[in-house]
């Protein structure tokens, strides 16, 4: 068996050291552009997401447009004017103790 060398110790510490300082130097490089990058693509994943809801709303107001004036004109040419009878009457209640 092979002994470690204090040399072979000290030749495995500074490399560790030498690589954590290029890590964190590669890191405070290219760390923004990432971030940039992830950032816009959830920005325009939001905008498709808001603009295919929008497309949706404003269909779905359409439909319900023609149909109210489909309705509306059925409606609107009936004789027959709506009777507003009130039913029932209203009752006031008191708790008892």
């Amino acid at each position: 068996m092979d002994t470690a060398s204090s040399t072979g110790l000290i030749k495995t510490i500074v490399f560790i050291i030498i690589g954590y300082y290029v890590v964190k130097f590669l890191v405070r490089l290219f760390f923004p552009i990432v971030v940039r990058k992830v950032v816009s693509k959830a920005e325009e994943s939001f905008k498709q997401q808001y603009q295919s809801a929008q497309q949706n709303y404003n269909y779905k107001t359409q439909e319900n447009r023609s149909f109210k004036d489909e309705i509306i004109s059925e409606t609107g040419k009936s004789n027959n004017p709506k009777s507003t009878k009130k039913v029932g009457d209203y009752v006031d209640y008191e708790e008892i103790e």
